[in-house]
């Protein structure tokens, strides 16, 4: 079969060639000529349905490919492995983010949010411009770090951890786009990588050490944990460590990184504001927001779904052929890396419509998901590697907008959406950055 040309492209702009490629390609298997390596990319939903579920056990993540090398160097042995080891994480982890018990937690992050975005009224009084991505970040923590940790780790140390995620996931960068260079031999960011892991490290583990000695009755995570087993024997510190940093790396990263985009949307897309703005208004007024209002906030929802389908913070999702296969009448020899794009198949034309890569919430509305593939739409992955965090995700990320849009409306200093920057998450090229405007409480709102 021909090989696509890819690398000058995505040398220019990865995310976009591979959404180029997928169309022009109108969903067929195709390879990728990426200089000294040739991944299948692969974008139509009935092979992503193939690779992801119905054939899941032939393509595991695996550690030699360049993303994986790099994940199973921060999150080593857990929920993010393959296996045995995956299988006894994921028992283990699963009823921690049951939807039952998420629920039970929604006004207590409520709460943390609420308190947290004290410092934002001090930046709108004093007409502060706001990197939204870090106080979003602030918020996350405050949100899901009472979900982990209780009161066992405070929002500083918290901050540190993300920013840790931070260097970790843009140091990655030059081994995404040098996929097949051995991870012994030096490139940029290696460094930058490993000492991020060891700040990491340096503020879990006493926390961690402490649980253990003190598994203490409350329900978060960290303490579950604590009192855990896994074959009759209580978890190990490494075991809880792995799937600690796993679970906070992937929900943190999702939610911060997904509403950063949010902003710039909504300043680009003016008629979708006034919507989301009017309906928070009229079901959550001048707040405090609470699990009760979230029913109701039907296009606040519709909004989020349609953000992490053109922004997926996960863009892509490399498999390793375990043996050999068939994928759209291509076959697929053991060993060949199959790459997934959830970000290209969520802009191409021949699944979403000639207006794929425009913003439309609509999309999401209420018996408007059923014309299309189910498999077209998949920013949390399939199958039996579908994030366990993502009810959490969808509960945290209307409260913590819900909270914002009841209290401040918003100018961006740069009304345009950003580029986006080659890293582990799709994150964007520039700092999102804006003054805010406090919302008095009045009869009329």
């Amino acid at each position: 079969m021909p090989v696509w040309k890819a690398l000058p492209s995505a040398l220019r702009d990865a995310h976009q060639s591979l959404v180029d490629v997928g169309n022009a390609a109108d969903g067929a298997v195709v390879r990728l000529g990426l200089g000294i390596s040739s991944p299948y990319l692969v974008t139509h939903p009935e092979h992503v349905q193939q690779v992801l579920q119905e054939n899941a056990a032939n393509y595991p993540r695996g550690d030699n490919t360049a993303l994986w090398r790099s994940v199973r160097r921060l999150v080593g042995d857990g929920i993010l492995s393959e296996g045995e080891t995956w299988a006894a994480s994921r028992r283990t982890l699963a009823p921690l983010f049951r939807p039952a018990r998420i629920n039970s937690l929604v006004d207590t992050m409520a709460e943390a949010i609420e308190g947290a975005t004290d410092r934002l009224d001090q930046a709108a009084a004093d007409g502060t411009v706001v990197d939204i991505g870090s106080e979003l970040s602030r918020l996350v923590c405050a949100a899901i770090m009472r979900v982990f940790f209780a009161d066992r780790l405070n929002v500083d140390e918290a901050l540190r951890i993300m920013a840790a995620q931070e260097s970790i996931v843009t140091s990655m960068a030059p081994r995404l786009l040098a996929p097949v260079v051995p991870w012994w031999v030096p490139m940029p960011g290696d460094r930058r990588f490993h000492r991020a892991v060891q700040e990491i490290d340096g503020i879990l583990l006493p926390v961690l050490r402490q649980a253990l000695r003190q598994p203490g009755t409350e329900g978060d995570v960290l303490s579950t944990l604590a009192r855990a087993s896994r074959d009759g024997q209580p978890l190990t510190e490494q075991q809880m460590r792995d799937d600690l940093v796993s679970m906070v790396a992937v929900t943190t990263e999702t939610s911060y990184v997904a509403l950063t985009w949010l902003w710039p949307v909504l300043a680009t897309h003016e008629h979708v504001a006034r919507r989301l703005y009017a309906e928070i208004d009229d079901v959550v007024g001048a707040g405090p927001v609470r699990a009760a209002h979230l029913p109701r906030l039907s296009y606040t929802r519709m909004v989020l779904d349609e953000l992490l389908r053109l922004f997926p913070a996960g863009w892509i999702v490399p498999r390793r052929a375990a043996g050999p296969d068939v994928l759209g009448g291509v076959r697929i020899d053991k060993g060949a890396t199959v790459v997934l794009s959830p970000y290209a198949t969520h802009r191409m034309k021949a699944f979403w419509g000639p207006d794929a890569e425009t913003f439309d919430p609509e999309r999401f509305a209420p018996g408007r998901t059923d014309q299309r593939h189910r498999y077209a739409y998949y920013p949390f992955g399939l199958g039996i590697h579908r994030c366990l965090g993502e009810h959490l995700f969808q509960l945290e990320a209307q409260l913590i907008v819900a909270t914002l849009v009841s209290k401040y409306r918003f100018t961006l200093t740069e009304p345009s959406v950003p580029g986006i920057r080659v890293a582990a998450s799709l994150r964007p090229q520039r700092r999102v950055e804006l003054t805010l405007t406090r919302l008095e409480p009045s009869v009329a709102r």
